[in-house]
């Protein structure tokens, strides 16, 4: 597995006014920003991050806050656009001199942004799943990672449907790296990776995917598609009559609501590997979607690792405030780094203070009427695959993101 690093660039970001308002802060309130997709396309994954962040916050208000303060939140919605972005970026970390920021959804926001709080040296958490390799002190990334689901997923695969494996990819960089790890994963798993395509966001059509993937007869297709390219391949999956002709695996499906929205018949079967899946049975999942629904109704939306993985952020930072007893950056940097572990949904989730990243339990399900059922649990799996190559302990001036060649 060769590694090299992808340096880390970018401008000034503009300092433009963002169209936020500030309504009922008190002076004395501990001001928090999120900037997560609730609208413009992508905003099936920000709707349930947006309300697990929300339930966090609560709670810890409820429980009197930090430091004696209530946390207030100024949402942002940069609706799927990466100039707002930035903007919104920019005024949390100048004119509202936010405390932390929990943003991102796509690795292509986190890397619009992440150079902008840096710069502005303000706290940063980004929680979905990704592809990995991000090093940088000034930022907590609490999903998973290749090592943690691809890792266990293509043993899996190969072992229980065969050594042929046929890659559909998101063309940017979250698809186009995490192909290479399913590729290095599949290798070691003792299969092949026998072709990979990749798809810009905006691609609907699939029937030429559909015609090869009949032609070159894979025994497992590993989908990392996102959004709207998942529902149109597996609707047209469907319709050509291949659903449950080939064995389906993923990282990424469920991770939009995909296995609600699309039909029994048009998904059931696909099989994922998460941090989370709503469905895990332990008392402390169970208790959590209480309170969540408690709070939000029954009709809240499905939680998927990128939420729960928020909810589990934001007590990360709790626990780095209350430890630090300042909400001073590197102060809560440090205070994080010496030990913080979150009793989560999905289950224990503890920072590894080398790479901002946190080891975790990974669970892999299979689709069946609209839900996941557990097929496997691998508990307190390690960042891995950036464990090798970032060390903030011992260089904590890299800021970059590595990237598997």
């Amino acid at each position: 597995m060769k590694i090299s690093r992808r340096l880390f660039l970018g401008g000034t970001a503009a300092a433009l006014t963002a169209p936020w308002v500030n309504r009922g802060f008190a002076a004395d309130d501990i001001t928090i920003a999120s900037i997560y997709d609730l609208s413009g396309g992508l905003e099936i994954y920000g709707q349930p991050i947006d309300a697990c962040l929300d339930l966090a916050v609560s709670e810890l208000n409820e429980a009197g806050g930090l430091l004696g303060r209530q946390i207030k939140v100024q949402k942002y919605d940069p609706q799927s656009n990466i100039q707002l972005y930035t903007q919104f970026a920019t005024e949390a970390a100048t004119s509202l001199q936010a405390a932390t920021v929990f943003g991102g959804i796509t690795s292509a926001s986190r890397e619009a942004i992440r150079p902008i709080l840096g710069r502005y040296q303000t706290l940063y958490f980004y929680s979905p799943l990704y592809e990995g390799g991000v090093c940088d002190r000034n930022t907590f990334l609490t999903g998973s990672t290749p090592s943690q689901t691809i890792g266990q997923l293509m043993p899996f695969a190969v072992k229980n449907f065969g050594k042929k494996v046929y890659v559909l990819a998101a063309d940017y960089n979250y698809g186009q790296i995490s192909a290479k790890w399913v590729r290095d994963f599949t290798a070691q798993a003792g299969g092949e990776v026998i072709a990979a395509e990749f798809f810009p966001l905006d691609v609907t059509d699939f029937s030429a995917a559909i015609q090869k993937i009949q032609r070159e007869k894979p025994d497992v297709i590993y989908t990392l598609l996102v959004g709207g390219n998942h529902m149109s391949f597996f609707r047209q999956w469907a319709a050509a009559g291949m659903a449950g002709q080939i064995p389906i695996v993923s990282t990424s499906f469920g991770g939009g609501n995909e296995h609600i929205v699309l039909t029994p018949a048009e998904s059931d079967g696909v099989m994922a590997a998460f941090g989370y899946f709503q469905e895990i049975k332990s008392p402390a999942n169970e208790a959590f979607v209480k309170r969540y629904h408690q709070k939000f109704g029954d009709k809240a939306p499905y939680v998927t690792e990128h939420a729960s993985a928020t909810y589990n952020a934001v007590h990360h930072w709790a626990n780095g405030v209350r430890k630090a007893n300042s909400l001073d950056r590197m102060a809560v940097i440090e205070a994080i780094e010496s030990g913080s572990t979150v009793d989560g949904p999905g289950g224990s989730s503890t920072i590894d203070p080398k790479t901002h990243h946190c080891a975790t339990d990974v669970h892999i399900g299979r689709v069946k009427d609209h839900s996941f059922e557990i097929l496997e649990s691998f508990a307190n799996q390690p960042p891995a695959d950036t464990a090798a190559i970032c060390d903030l302990v011992a260089n904590p001036n890299d800021n970059q993101q590595y990237v598997i060649q």
